[in-house]
């Protein structure tokens, strides 16, 4: 009985051992083949490194001002009678704002009207009999100077109605409104601000040490918030002519077209001054910059040793950005390429292949569809 259970743990531990032997041969099998196993490579779009000649730029931040601004007020004393505009609206020239009461002026007209009438006629009688001596002189000088002192009184009478009509000094966009209907105005009284805002002039600033390179004409780039991925070019259309004394600052002026006013007074706005010096700098498209904490990298395409392309990993140190670019100021050189997207899912050492046949065009001033 012995002799069977000892055969038996002896054919178990044989089998055991056999399946064992089988599975280690499996799993070394499985091993080199998958060292042997190669992942497909990668599809990347790439782009060169290249030399470009950049604008040399002033920056600062400015503010925006209407061409032309004013709050309309009231220049007499009167009653709303009249509210002739919506706030919001453009108005041109010209157009009624608001009328105010002038029943008492319209009344005292008529009487001056009459008197200047009368008066005219007294002046050509007299005129007429001059000449023959019928009336002195001084009669005739004192009917002459009644003549025009009623018709100065007349002009006065209408000078104020004309300024209870209240018009738009010059075309522009209108504000809230202040004013209601029956409300007695005094002179001063607010009614409505209105702005002209195309174009729209920028106010900034610059060190005086700059001033030389300053000059009315030249062009500006001005970006804001409110337009985000949009540069509106402008030119500098007048500078202070003297500088602040506390800052040492230049006071400059920039005029750039606003048609569809979303640009408003009051706003800043981020000012980039052209100059004539142009220098020179390295271009990458900005998406093939993979950002890191311990630094900035590039994938660059390499020659793999048995055909076909792999990626390098080179760090980098950027310089300014223009658009879709920015300028690398350390770690490549010009004639390279690199990846130019995608690069968050790719490794040192890894196989492409590249395809540029969708890859997306860069611009150093793109200008978005929807802008």
């Amino acid at each position: 009985m012995k002799k069977i259970i000892a055969f038996t743990l002896i054919g178990l531990i044989l089998v055991v051992a056999a399946l064992a032997a089988i599975k280690m041969s499996q799993f070394k099998a499985m091993g080199e083949q998958a060292k042997k196993a190669v992942p497909p490579p990668e599809v990347v779009t790439t782009a060169p490194v290249e030399s470009v000649y950049w604008e040399t730029a002033l920056t600062a931040v400015g503010s925006l001002t209407a061409v032309q601004g004013v709050t309309v007020a009231a220049e007499l004393i009167g009653k709303v009678v009249e509210i002739a505009f919506e706030s919001g609206k453009t108005v041109k020239k010209g157009d009624l704002l608001v009328r105010q009461d002038t029943g008492s002026e319209q009344a005292q007209l008529a009487g001056a009207v009459s008197q200047v009438t009368l008066t005219k006629t007294v002046l050509d009688r007299n005129a007429q009999m001059l000449p023959g001596k019928m009336i002195s002189q001084a009669d005739y000088d004192a009917s002459a100077a009644s003549h025009e002192q009623a018709a100065s009184q007349t002009d006065n009478i209408r000078a104020a109605i004309a300024k209870k009509t209240i018009r738009a000094p010059f075309s522009g966009r209108l504000g809230i409104r202040q004013v209601n209907l029956g409300q007695t105005l005094r002179e001063g009284d607010p009614i409505v601000t209105l702005q002209a805002l195309d174009p729209i002039y920028v106010n900034f600033a610059l060190p005086q040490q700059n001033l030389a390179q300053l000059k009315p004409g030249l062009p500006v780039r001005v970006t804001c918030d409110v337009l985000p991925g949009v540069t509106i070019d402008g030119r500098i259309s007048a500078a202070n002519p003297l500088v602040d004394a506390d800052t040492r600052n230049i006071q400059l002026q920039a005029t750039v077209p606003n048609p569809a006013e979303r640009l408003l007074p009051g706003m800043f706005v981020n000012v980039a001054v052209g100059l004539p010096v142009k220098k020179k700098v390295l271009a990458i498209p900005a998406t093939a910059v993979l950002y890191a904490p311990y630094g900035d990298s590039v994938f660059v395409l390499a020659d793999a040793k048995g055909g076909g392309k792999v990626l390098r990993q080179q760090f980098v140190r950027l310089g300014e950005r223009r658009g879709d670019f920015l300028a690398v100021t350390d770690g490549l050189k010009e004639g390279e390429t690199i990846v130019s997207t995608g690069v968050f899912k790719l490794r040192t050492g890894q196989a492409v292949v590249v395809d540029n046949s969708k890859a997306l065009p860069f611009k150093t001033a793109p200008k978005p569809g929807n802008s």
